[in-house]
């Protein structure tokens, strides 16, 4: 018996025509992208102990020390989600390994590691369009002088809870729970009909 090689597919890949078709219509005020799978880990460990400094020597860069906030590591992020916990992430590394890693640093002080790579579905809006779009479902300030490049934030884009985070003025994510990625594109997609060149 020959063991099969799983093929990560991203949740929302039958809407990607979709979106780059929208985005060509509406270009170059917004576009809307997929992006690829990463492997995550929800650390939670207490920040005023030796934790934190123990995993950022692991994933080989500092922990956010303030709420609301990322920084950057080695192909991946960490985000501040609350007082004692983390979301750090990694483009190439695998699940499995990413985990052990954090888990074990964080492990030695008392904290733990989750697997979370499965759980979320992030799609980034590029454009000077892409925060008056949000902005029309989220009752956040979006106004990059109060969220801008290095915040994060958990808050609600329509019904859906979503994480958005702030990479630059026309550069942001949206993370949302898979089973609910669906929703948050249509109503991104309908939300972005106001954005579309109006016919004489």
């Amino acid at each position: 018996m020959t063991a099969e090689t799983l093929t990560r597919r991203h949740p929302l890949e039958h809407r990607r025509e979709e979106l780059d078709a929208l985005g060509d219509e509406l270009a170059p005020a917004l576009r809307l992208e997929l992006e690829d799978p990463a492997a995550a880990v929800d650390l939670r460990v207490d920040p005023a102990g030796g934790g934190p400094a123990a995993v950022a020597e692991v994933v080989g860069g500092p922990l956010p020390s303030a709420a609301d906030t990322w920084t950057e590591l080695p192909g991946g992020q960490a985000l501040r989600l609350g007082p004692d916990e983390w979301l750090l992430t990694h483009t190439a590394a695998r699940p499995e390994d990413w985990e052990f890693h954090v888990d074990e640093a964080a492990a030695a002080h008392a904290g733990m590691a989750v697997d979370v790579s499965a759980q979320r579905t992030t799609v980034r809006l590029l454009g000077p369009a892409a925060r008056e779009l949000l902005a029309s479902g989220c009752a956040i300030d979006l106004r990059p002088a109060s969220f801008g490049r290095g915040r994060c934030a958990q808050t609600l884009l329509g019904q859906a809870p979503v994480l958005l985070v702030a990479h630059g003025d026309d550069d942001l994510a949206l993370s949302v729970r898979s089973s609910m990625a669906g929703y948050v594109v249509d109503w991104l997609v309908d939300a972005a009909q106001e954005l579309r060149p109006s016919h004489p």
